[in-house]
């Protein structure tokens, strides 16, 4: 009996580390910010209930609208390019023999464990106005100095262009296992139908690897949804705002500023929230994709 009674509660001792912790950093500082949100919250003084009026606030705050287009900007900068440069990476080297093959797929993760830090201080000076490569190419066309950090799009396609470099190894390798799974007699089948090099990427290829690129849209979504430390060292002069318009300050650079930057924490927890409801609808809109691919034939 007691064998039986120890059998039974043992799955749940195994993964109760797992949702203890869960618990602790991740359900309950989660409910603590809605709760946050309902507040005029000032850390050293008065807690005064408000309802919902933090969110009324946010609504009405031309600052966060700007936060939430440049977040979605960057976003889809640095997303769309990525996947697609990373798919077509994996697809070369999956049918090129290259020598030290290994070697070379394992210097694609050299900019993933990179200091973001780094990256930011050497993009910046490749995109700098006055002595950046990037301005010292346009000038050999008759185009002249851009100042990139200062302008919207400018700033938003540094810091695309710096994700995009960072993540395209790391998506590559996961594309690249999966296509390595798939059996060369379909290849070679197709091949022999008369089907080129297009046509197999088309049909087989990108069938194959549906899975893996719901995943990686989806993990890519959350991440750039929640970008905040390319953006925070791009302007040195005003790190919260990324400048002094705002032309690249991000939901999370937004809620930084007005929680930690001002004190203003119910205000900053009804930015997180907001920010919590656009990654959860993000990630449903690719549930709901990855549901109907699914249920397709490749």
């Amino acid at each position: 009996m007691r064998d039986s009674i120890g059998e039974r509660i043992a799955p749940y001792a195994y993964i109760a580390p797992f949702f203890l912790i869960f618990a602790v950093f991740g359900l309950f500082p989660l409910l603590f910010t809605f709760y946050v949100a309902l507040f005029d919250w000032n850390p050293v003084g008065e807690h005064t209930f408000v309802g919902l009026d933090n969110f009324a606030r946010l609504f009405d705050d031309p600052r966060f609208w700007n936060a939430m287009r440049n977040t979605i900007g960057i976003w889809f900068l640095s997303t769309v390019p990525q996947l697609l440069i990373a798919l077509g990476i994996a697809h070369l080297l999956n049918h090129t023999r290259l020598r030290f093959a290994t070697l070379f797929r394992m210097s694609m993760l050299v900019p993933y464990i990179t200091s973001v830090a780094a990256t930011t201080v050497v993009f910046a000076q490749l995109f700098d106005r006055d002595y950046g490569l990037l301005n010292w190419v346009l000038h050999l066309i008759g185009v002249g100095p851009v100042n990139f950090a200062q302008s919207t799009w400018g700033s938003q396609l540094m810091i695309a262009t710096m994700v995009i470099w960072r993540w395209t190894g790391y998506t590559t390798l996961l594309y690249l296992a999966s296509l390595q799974a798939i059996s060369r007699d379909i290849y070679e089948a197709a091949s022999v139908d008369g089907a080129g090099n297009w046509k197999q990427f088309r049909y087989i290829t990108i069938p194959s690897l549906r899975p893996v690129i719901v995943f990686t849209i989806v993990t890519s979504t959350i991440g750039g949804l929640q970008i905040f430390t390319e953006p925070l060292l791009v302007s040195r002069s005003a790190p919260l705002t990324c400048g002094p318009v705002r032309q690249c300050q991000t939901l999370t650079l937004f809620l930084f500023e007005q929680g930690f930057g001002q004190f203003k924490f119910g205000y900053g927890a009804a930015i997180g929230v907001s920010l919590f409801i656009l990654v959860v609808a993000f990630a449903l809109l690719n549930f709901l994709l990855s549901t109907r691919i699914r249920r397709e034939k490749p």
